[in-house]
């Protein structure tokens, strides 16, 4: 796939509909290491939404390929110890394209300092992906452990990687 040319920016209050409709995409994404079925309306829960386009201790951004959205990350604890990447999407037309490199590194400049970053084993793009993430960000000084799922023992634990970025 050919390079895809985009933008990273913060998430304005007019953006809120599209990102309505990729968290929609993200979670239906999500589904499949994670389990989970949408409302009776046809949405998925989405306090993390609101949390990130209203909560002053996170950061929302949204990827843009001219004027299509391409996908957001989410990103909580702002005034915290680590910076956690809540979620991160990239629309499947997008992918392996080198977006997710990208629109990643943008982010991570935007907040130096350390970083936790959480993804499911089961999720193999994912898996390679942060390892990759992590590794360009603070070579070898990078942890990874797993943890439970608060209030979900019906899921398997989150993969959890830690770095601290400059």
């Amino acid at each position: 796939m050919t390079e895809i040319d985009v933008t990273v920016r913060p998430a304005t209050a007019d953006d809120r509909p599209a990102i309505e409709r990729l968290w929609l995409m993200f979670r239906h994404d999500m589904a499949d290491y994670q389990g989970g079925l949408p409302s009776t309306d046809g949405t998925y829960h989405s306090d993390r939404l609101r949390s990130a386009l209203t909560d002053h201790d996170w950061a929302a951004y949204l990827f843009t390929s001219g004027d299509s959205p391409v996908g957001f990350a989410f990103v909580r604890a702002l005034s915290g110890p680590a910076r956690v990447l809540n979620s991160f999407f990239v629309v499947r037309g997008a992918r392996r394209s080198g977006i997710g490199t990208t629109v990643v590194r943008e982010v991570i400049a935007r907040h130096p300092g350390p970083w936790r970053v959480a993804f499911q084993d089961s999720n193999a793009g994912a898996v390679a992906f942060w390892r990759r993430v992590a590794t360009e960000a603070a070579g070898a000084a990078w942890t990874e452990e797993r943890l439970a799922v608060p209030n979900r023992p019906d899921v398997p634990p989150d993969v959890w990687i830690s770095f601290t970025a400059g």
